[in-house]
């Protein structure tokens, strides 16, 4: 049962049909809905699931509808980034990048309020000759975060651990800001329960003013002619309409108009004050659950002094330590090797600067990609470095069948033919991550901390 107050406070709102949405919520199957990793497609010898996949996510590129929810824990080609479950309508960001940055180049993107990563592997696969600086404020959704851009396998997002006004340092550096904003989380209803029992008018003010800070702390990293985008899973008009407005009256931010198919189903709103355009998903005329998003432009008029941006010192390893491990899995030049703890890592040169200048101001979770670490004489591989999208051609690959792989993921003890030291195993084409081939075993590397425990 939906709370009565909830529903007062949508009446009015263009698009609502209070009897139709509730119809909608007393629906007990739900949508579901994945998007496949670019990077990783083409090397994909099986499409997980393909009776299931049932029609196209129509503003979303390689996206679909399933007939049904499959054991998405057991698909081996989930833990090797084949794909991401995400919500289909939280996909528009997609059509809005599509008119607003038809032809990206070499972006700098910032993902405020990232995990668990849906809206960050789809911007990393969108930019892709761009970088993503993906921020968690929150140090156990910071590690979910970290993992699922790990199985996504580029070297194009920096995962960082910061409040949002950790970043007022790095003034005008970005192009593209995304946030995604904290909400009262009214669009979720359906999905999640506890967001039915946590909803009251008092937490949806104290959202509103969540996100007008979060905006106040954040606005001033995009550069003069940028574009920021706001969206929320919230049906709220303090939250969504009256927000806008605010990014209009505070900042002087210009909205931005997107086209959209009437057969889609979304309502396009403006807000009361500034006539600021919204796109809002009602679930009972999208596929896909309640998402509010709108678009702006930031002004070219230049305010205020640019800051020095000041470069960190990252530890670079010496030639000597790395002419082992680029003869090892045969890295090409175009990489940039660097330390973070005990691990080498290596990150496209054309990133390495971005790197720099983030890690100066901003505690990195993670970058680039790691390669592994030393112990004693011997190098032991990263399981980032299995998932990650380097072809890795010295390396034996042992392809694995179902109850292999998922053995494999539940790190239990297997046995294989394989060359005597490391092997990268692999499904359907796609690595899952290393074994270790010894005379008398084969010892299990899948990292403990990610292992299926699902029978």
């Amino acid at each position: 049962m939906l709370p009565t107050a909830f529903i007062h406070s949508l009446k009015g709102i263009p698009g609502f049909d209070a009897e139709a949405f509730m119809a909608a919520h007393q629906q007990t199957q739900g949508i579901t809905s994945i998007r496949f990793n670019p990077f990783k497609k083409p090397y994909l010898k099986e499409i997980p699931f393909s009776s299931l996949l049932q029609a196209p996510v129509p503003w979303a590129t390689d996206a679909w509808y399933l007939t049904e929810r499959p054991s998405f824990t057991l698909d081996p080609l989930l833990h090797a980034g084949a794909y991401y479950v995400q919500e289909a309508s939280s996909m528009f960001i997609e059509a809005i990048l599509n008119q607003t940055i038809p032809n990206p180049t070499n972006e700098v993107v910032l993902d405020i309020s990232a995990a668990p990563g849906g809206k960050t592997t789809l911007l990393s696969a969108y930019f892709k000759h761009g970088i993503v600086v993906a921020n968690e404020i929150i140090k156990s959704r910071a590690a979910i975060l970290s993992e699922n851009v790990m199985k996504w396998g580029t070297d194009n997002i920096i995962v960082t651990n910061n409040e949002p006004r950790h970043f007022e340092k790095l003034s005008h550096f970005f192009d593209v800001i995304l946030l995604d904003a904290p909400c009262s989380g009214s669009g979720l209803f359906r999905k999640d329960k506890n967001a039915v029992e946590e909803w009251s008018v008092e937490n949806v003010a104290a959202c509103s003013l969540r996100q007008q800070k979060i905006s106040k702390e954040i606005i001033g990293c995009l550069k003069p002619g940028g574009l920021f985008i706001y969206s929320t899973c919230s049906y709220s008009v303090e939250e969504d309409e009256n927000i806008t407005d605010y990014l209009c009256n505070e900042y002087g931010l210009e909205s931005v108009r997107v086209q959209i198919q009437p057969e889609w189903g979304i309502v396009e709103v403006q807000s009361s004050l500034n006539a600021a355009w919204g796109y809002r998903f009602f679930p009972d005329k999208v596929k896909g659950e309640g998402f509010f998003v709108a678009v702006f432009k930031k002004p070219n008029v230049i305010e205020g002094v640019f800051q020095n941006w000041l470069e960190a010192h990252i530890a670079i390893p010496s030639a000597k330590q790395t002419a082992p491990i680029e003869a090892m899995f045969q890295i090409p030049d175009f990489y940039q090797f660097f330390l973070q703890e005990d691990s080498f890592k290596i990150i496209s040169k054309v990133y390495w600067r971005t790197l720099l200048m983030v890690s100066k101001h901003l505690y990195i979770k993670r970058a680039g990609i790691s390669l592994g670490s030393l112990k004693g004489k011997d190098f032991i591989p990263s399981h980032e470095l299995a998932l990650s999208l380097l072809q890795l051609p010295s390396v034996n690959q042992i392809e694995l069948h179902l109850n292999e792989a998922l053995a494999y993921l539940r790190k239990q003890p297997i046995e294989l033919n394989g060359n005597m030291g490391w092997n990268a195993v692999s499904y359907c084409g796609l690595r899952l991550g290393w074994v270790k081939v010894l005379p008398n075993r084969v010892n299990n590397y899948y990292p403990s901390e990610w292992r299926i425990l699902k029978d």
